[in-house]
């Protein structure tokens, strides 16, 4: 059934799948896209990525991500990057540039695969026109953001209502994990049957353990140091600042257990707020000689980062699945997460890492504290998420999102009569 696609558009409105990894706006989205582009180029599906032009030194058209990949750069407002609610307004000029490109290019697609809300208000008009269906995936979800927000936020708003009208009438729907599909039964109201389960990939070939102590060298640890890490944009939501209350915890309890010990922090450039505010955090706990702000890597570099880590932390207060978690994972590395989200389905409590409550920093410098002192227990740990992340493999997760978009065109072909 999977070999009736053969062209795929591939929307990714807002943010460009060629970005580094904890840039502005930037995670485990521009990931899913550029590897999902690549396993499905490499299997002969030709896949057109679309995304928001953001510079004048981007092409038009970047043939990067390989055999059969396009990322065409769309002309949408100014080159400067903009809040994703503030690219609403340029939606009709990316879908016209779309148009433009498609009748230049005789390109034609089977299906429409959009990312977030923003490329889905895309894709319903490239459906209307095109007359082909439209898989959706979301990423992250208005409802759920709102209700752990920090500040007060109306119950619906414009981005939620968006999500609502899209739920209605996208062909299916892709949801990383249980826990969001009851979020779209629940909070949203959605059609079941247009629901599948779905979680994202990782390149097991790239994401592989590596020589430890090639890799803290590589990454600047001196012999006897350990390094925990944390990788992602920088964002309150992200909640570092309980990784800091966590190391001002330990070195008031028992400072010797951070001898040698650094955080460091991929993601998150000079002069971004969020850095800025944890800095000064840590400068008031006392904790900020332990701390390393190396900003955002290439994605080829997080693999020397993860094998080089004690273990990879995201005491996020939402994730909607946890991509950095699942390569962490797959580099042999365990996992100190909070258990929310999709990283409550992926992070095995005890066996692949450990779940800690939300905004709980004693547990999470309990657990830090067990990783660090327990190298056989880390090492175990590590295998068992190395072995665990093999099922998630993009190959795998590529042959069922085939499936999906074969069972949406066909149908979108029943409906019409098009068969």
């Amino acid at each position: 059934m999977s070999k009736s696609i053969r062209a795929l558009a591939l929307i990714s409105y807002h943010t460009s799948p060629l970005a580094p990894l904890g840039g502005y706006k930037t995670g485990g989205m521009n990931v899913y896209v550029r590897e999902l582009a690549r396993e499905l180029g490499q299997r002969g599906v030709r896949v057109d990525v679309f995304t928001r032009r953001e510079s004048d030194s981007q092409p038009e058209i970047d043939l990067s991500l390989g055999a059969n990949v396009r990322v065409i750069h769309i002309e949408a407002g100014a080159y400067a990057q903009k809040d994703p609610n503030e690219l609403q307004a340029y939606v009709p000029q990316f879908v016209k540039g779309i148009y433009k490109f498609e009748m230049l290019y005789h390109a034609g697609y089977d299906v429409i695969y959009s990312h977030y809300w923003l490329s889905g208000l895309v894709a319903e008009k490239l459906r209307e026109a095109w007359r082909i269906p439209v898989v959706q995936m979301f990423h992250t979800l208005s409802a759920m953001k709102n209700r752990i927000a920090s500040q007060p936020t109306p119950m619906v708003d414009n981005r939620m209502v968006n999500e609502m009208q899209i739920i209605n009438w996208a062909d299916r729907i892709i949801t990383a994990t249980q826990a969001e599909y009851a979020q779209l039964l629940w909070l949203y109201r959605a059609d079941r049957r247009k629901l599948s389960i779905v979680p994202p990939g990782v390149d097991a070939a790239q994401f592989t353990p590596r020589p430890r102590d090639e890799s803290r060298a590589a990454v600047g640890l001196k012999p006897g140091q350990k390094m925990l890490l944390f990788v992602g944009r920088l964002e309150p939501l992200k909640a570092v600042d309980s990784i800091i209350r966590a190391l001002h915890a330990i070195s008031t309890v028992s400072p010797a257990d951070l001898d040698g010990v650094r955080l460091t922090i991929v993601g998150g450039e000079v002069g971004n707020p969020e850095r800025k505010r944890l800095s000064a955090f840590a400068d008031q706990l006392g904790v900020a000689g332990y701390i390393e702000f190396v900003g955002a890597k290439d994605h080829s570099q997080l693999p020397t980062y993860y094998s080089a880590a004690e273990a990879l932390l995201m005491p996020s207060d939402y994730e909607s699945f946890g991509m950095v978690a699942l390569e962490a994972m797959a580099t042999g590395t365990p996992v100190i997460a909070s258990n929310v989200g999709g990283l409550a389905y992926l992070v095995r409590e005890g066996e692949t890492g450990y779940l800690v409550p939300v905004r709980d920093p004693l547990a999470l410098a309990e657990r830090i504290r067990d990783i660090l002192g327990d190298s056989a227990r880390r090492d175990a740990m590590g295998r068992a998420a190395h072995d665990l992340a093999q099922q998630y493999d993009w190959a795998h997760i590529a042959d069922r999102l085939m499936e999906v978009f074969s069972e949406a065109r066909a149908g979108q072909r029943a409906r019409t009569g098009n068969v």
